[in-house]
């Protein structure tokens, strides 16, 4: 196997649900950039039992360190000689399962068995398939448009809390949204305006796609509780009006 491209790790995580069950999945959003490797063209799986879940299905305080023993161990063996590339791993309904792309599937069935024979306590099954285009990295674990929205705005959220807003106090907060026509822009703007949102700009940019764009302000709370409530709302909104809801943003208030 060739060196492997290098590329900036952007490690995010985020819940969701699979097989209505919730899951927590944790996915390196950097590797979009270079997908699909030539060469790791199989992925694999490892599923592992964990000993002492939470009720509901996820990974316990408690078991946490030995968890993630297990998965820095497991990705320095099977990263070893560019054999594979780690890309994430999906918690859920009492498993664990790490997904890799790998070279040689038998080099790699070799180094998750002689790893997870340093953990005798766990159940654990693994396999693989191939997998040329990436599919369980594309369609699997990178997060829908939705999901991504949550972890933009978790981004903006680390932002003020490192300037030192406690974010309990509630503020003006500013929204951007691009239109591929006006008159979808003012039927969105109709709407907002119905739920207490104040336009504050409209303009043309004639520059892509969305040409026409929109600005809109409301006093909202910014805390980790609330901001998907109605973030999530409007681009939903702006997705069914052939729009694209382009974040927001707010000043940093401190007690």
């Amino acid at each position: 196997m060739k060196e492997i491209p290098k590329h900036q790790e952007q490690w995010e995580f985020y819940f969701g649900q699979v097989d209505y069950k919730l899951t927590s999945i944790n996915v390196d959003l950097g590797l979009r950039d270079i997908a699909p490797i030539k060469g790791l063209s199989n992925v694999g799986y490892i599923t592992v039992k964990m000993n002492n879940p939470r009720e509901d299905g996820l990974s316990s305080q408690e078991e946490s360190e030995t968890l993630f023993q297990m998965e820095d161990s497991l990705i320095k063996a099977a990263t070893k000689d560019n054999n594979s590339i780690y890309i994430g791993r999906n918690t859920s309904d009492n498993n664990r399962e790490l997904y890799f792309y790998i070279a040689n599937t038998v080099i790699w069935d070799k180094q998750v068995s002689e790893t997870m024979a340093q953990f005798p306590t766990y159940q654990y099954d693994h396999g693989h398939k191939p997998d040329e285009s990436w599919g369980g990295y594309f369609d699997f674990l990178y997060p829908a448009p939705q999901e991504m929205q949550s972890i933009l705005n978790r981004r903006v959220i680390a932002q003020l809390e490192q300037g030192g807003d406690p974010l309990t106090k509630e503020r003006e907060v500013n929204h951007w949204i691009n239109f591929k026509t006006e008159p979808d822009r003012e039927k969105y703007a109709e709407q907002v305006k119905a739920d207490g949102f104040k336009i504050e700009d409209m303009s043309y940019n004639g520059k892509d796609d969305f040409p026409y764009s929109l600005r809109i302000s409301r006093i909202d709370k910014v805390d980790y509780g609330s901001i998907d409530d109605y973030t999530i709302g409007l681009w939903q909104l702006a997705a069914k009006l052939n729009g694209d809801y382009d974040g927001w943003e707010t000043s940093i208030e401190k007690e």
